[in-house]
């Protein structure tokens, strides 16, 4: 089947794509075929697998994660492609988000030291995931400020401040985003908009 060419080669849904990520390959592939303006951009973007969540209030938010290399393609039409992918799956919001992979921390015993090829990127690393992550939960929304809220039984927040620009188009995911982010990191997060003049 044509559209099973839209899971990446390398992603293991391949061989055995689930109902959701053959309902988003041929999803894709509909739109590569018949519209025009999508064509090109479409052609050469793949997904690795995808996965649907419940967000609550009866809401349910579909992931699409994407190669790590494709994500600009992904970018430069992702408005439009989010659009197009809600209206076939109602009901759910669609999010990207880049398919990356955490690297443990070195060890710091001598034999094991020896063992490391190169440094470990810091692109690899918990925190540098888990920063893309939001990044990508949000896009094209930019991130203005972080706070990490602790609470007197040591459990932890973090607060992310979004651009005033874009609350209207995006205020309604909000909750999405930020069960989704818990579900991938086992963080919570809650996301707002700057509250008159405060600053981060």
């Amino acid at each position: 089947m044509a559209a099973i060419n839209k899971i990446a080669i390398n992603s293991p849904s391949r061989q055995n794509p689930s109902e959701l990520e053959t309902a988003i390959a041929g999803a894709l592939f509909d739109l590569e075929s018949n519209t025009q303006d999508l064509k090109a951009t479409l052609r050469p973007l793949q997904f690795v697998s995808a996965r649907e969540v419940e967000v609550g209030h009866g809401k349910k938010a579909v992931i699409i994660f994407v190669p790590v290399p494709l994500l600009q393609g992904f970018h430069k039409i992702q408005q439009r492609l989010t659009r197009e992918l809600e209206k076939k799956f109602s009901d759910r919001h669609v999010l990207f988000v880049a398919q990356r992979r955490i690297l443990p921390r070195p060890k710091r015993s001598a034999s094991s030291r020896s063992n490391q090829k190169q440094k470990r990127p810091r692109s690899r690393t918990l925190t540098a995931v888990h920063d893309a992550i939001l990044t990508d939960l949000v896009y094209p929304v930019e991130i203005v400020g972080k706070r990490t809220r602790t609470k007197e039984d040591g459990s932890k927040t973090l607060k992310v401040i979004l651009d005033e620009k874009e609350r209207g188009g995006v205020d309604h995911r909000l909750d999405a985003y930020g069960e989704v982010y818990r579900r991938l990191t086992g963080r919570a997060v809650v996301f707002e908009f700057p509250q008159g003049g405060a600053d981060y």
